[in-house]
Formats: C-alpha cells, structure tokens, sequence
C-alpha cells in the first residue's frame, strides 16, 4: 500500500497516491436518471473539471461497474458480492476482478439499517475483525462524513438541491475531501452507497 504525506501524518492510499492533494478537494458528484448511456455518475471539481464517471462493464455477469478517469481508463472495478445478507462489495484495480487485485471490500455494520453505517475493509484484512474506514450518517439526507481506523474524518459529503436536480431527477452531491486523502476512494465508496439504496429500492 502506498501513503500520502503531508498535513497529515501518513494516510494509506487506497487506491494511488496520484489521488492525493495537499489541500481540502471539492468535487461535486451527479448521479443521472436511469437510462443514460453514457454513464451513471459525473464527477467535477471545483473548476468545472471532469474527473471520473462511472460506466457498467460491458459483457459482464451480475451488473460490475467501473470508475473511469477523465480520460477513460479504468479506476477500480465494483462486483457486488452475491446472496449477501450484508450487502458486501468488492472493489478491484483497475479493469481487473481478480482476487489479486483486491483493494478493499465494506459491508453494511447491521442487517436493519434506517442510517448509514458502511464498514471498509483493506485488503489483506482477512479477518474483517476491525474497519478501517467507516461511512456514518443518513443517507436519505445524502449527510455523510468517512472515517479512518482512527475514527478521523477524511471526507463529508452533503447533498446539494438544485432545480435541474427536482425537474430532471438528478441527485447531486458536494464532497469535500480533506486535505492528503486518496479522493478516488471517496468518489468509490459514495458509488457503492448509491448502489446498494437502489438494491433496497429494488
């Protein structure tokens, strides 16, 4: 695992370092109705700038999704992990879904959920006996803030309204990203948020 240094002490970075800034980063996240080709989510940042979308794997069994960058290539592959009662999701480098390439997998902490409370688990935590991040708050809301191992918060995420988002039935988000935290995990376990309130709507 690599770590980012900086305001921080030394932070594991889940993904890559190159997710990392000195700063505080502002994204904004859209996800878009069902029914768009061209992806499921958009991410910007504070500029405008887009930076990753989010795309289901083509030929792929059970729904996988990916994380692309801004150039297209892919991030991390999301595989939801079948007959789950925890609703437990695996998240893979790059385009691969190999257990080799196993980054991370979260679970929901409780079977009956009226709030958020999604445990994260680095690979090479086999035991699954303690998180090492967590995601805490009401998730009808869209209020959330992400914590480390040492109950830090690294990110909080808060749902913005717009009038685009209650005509179109957009839903979007501003997330901010303290400052030497890997953002590209960030954007990945709000996917994985949305995704498993849809399996519930489902």
């Amino acid at each position: 695992m690599e770590s980012c240094h900086g305001q921080m002490d030394s932070l594991t970075a889940v993904i890559s370092s190159q997710f990392c800034v000195p700063g505080n980063l502002h994204l904004t996240i859209v996800r878009k109705p069902r029914g768009f080709t061209n992806g499921k989510f958009k991410v910007t940042d504070d500029k405008g700038n887009y930076v990753f979308n989010v795309k289901e794997k083509t030929l792929s069994i059970h729904g996988r999704l990916l994380l692309l960058d801004s150039g297209s290539n892919p991030i991390v592959t999301f595989k939801k992990k079948i007959l789950s009662a925890h609703r437990r999701w695996q998240v893979f480098r790059g385009g691969s879904s190999d257990y080799v390439d196993l980054l991370f997998t979260t679970k929901n902490s409780s079977l009956v959920q009226f709030k958020i409370e999604l445990d994260v688990f680095l690979a090479g935590n086999e035991g699954n006996n303690s998180w090492d991040f967590k995601v805490v708050g009401n998730w009808v809301e869209r209020s959330c803030i992400v914590y480390d191992k040492d109950s830090t918060p690294v990110a909080q995420i808060q749902k913005k309204r717009t009038f685009g988002g209650i005509v179109l039935g957009k839903d979007t988000l501003n997330v901010t990203v303290y400052p030497q935290v890997d953002y590209a995990f960030i954007v990945a376990l709000i996917v994985i948020l949305y995704e498993i309130k849809r399996d519930g709507e489902d």
